[in-house]
């Protein structure tokens, strides 16, 4: 299978998903601003959409959409643990926070990115991330991961999600439980792996 990425984006949580579980992927570096692959070639033929991440499936199959691709990922090894079992109530937590994640921390960024953005708006996005960061903070507090004690896909994306701080001028430690919570994701030898995987295609 093939995963295509671009260092630093949202891509990272499928890649990170990928090393957790033990499943291996080739690699394949997009420059988003081009929409060029890294050995060449138009990005949008593969991906419509011209977004990361995907992935290329073995049969010709593909997926997009990151919050699909790392369940998909976890359920090829159910015994890693990074999806809750189907039915069980913890499985729906974990897409209760793939959905939040999504929607409300993922997407506030791109104003913040923009830099066409009015200050204005740039404001009204840091406040409402500030709100998001709030209530994940508070959630936080007494917990190892999102789901209690066991790692997940959800915490492989807001991880990411939230590494995007320090490109935006967002002082996580302000949150103390969620700067604690980086730091915890960050030390798991897998995560490590993924991001080097990521740098030595920079």
């Amino acid at each position: 299978m093939k995963l295509y990425l671009t260092p630093g984006a949202c891509s990272l949580s499928p890649n990170i998903v990928a090393h957790e579980a033990g499943v291996a992927l080739e690699l394949n570096k997009v420059d988003l601003k081009t929409k060029t692959l890294s050995g060449g070639g138009d990005y949008t033929k593969v991906n419509p959409k011209g977004s990361v991440p995907l992935l290329l499936l073995d049969d010709g199959e593909s997926l997009t959409e990151g919050p699909a691709i790392v369940q998909y990922l976890a359920d090829l090894k159910p015994q890693s643990k990074l999806m809750p079992a189907a039915g069980s109530i913890d499985r729906y937590k974990v897409l209760e926070w793939l959905n939040f994640i999504t929607s409300e921390i993922h997407k506030s960024f791109s104003p913040l990115f923009n830099p066409t953005t009015a200050a204005q708006w740039k404001a009204a996005a840091t406040a409402n991330l500030s709100k998001r960061f709030d209530y994940a903070n508070e959630h936080l507090k007494n917990k190892q991961y999102l789901v209690g004690n066991q790692f997940t896909v959800a915490d492989a994306y807001l991880f990411t999600v939230l590494g995007w701080t320090q490109y935006v001028g967002m002082d996580l430690s302000k949150w103390p439980a969620l700067s604690a919570y980086v730091e915890r994701v960050a030390a798991r030898p897998k995560v490590q792996e993924a991001i080097k995987a990521e740098k030595s295609l920079s």
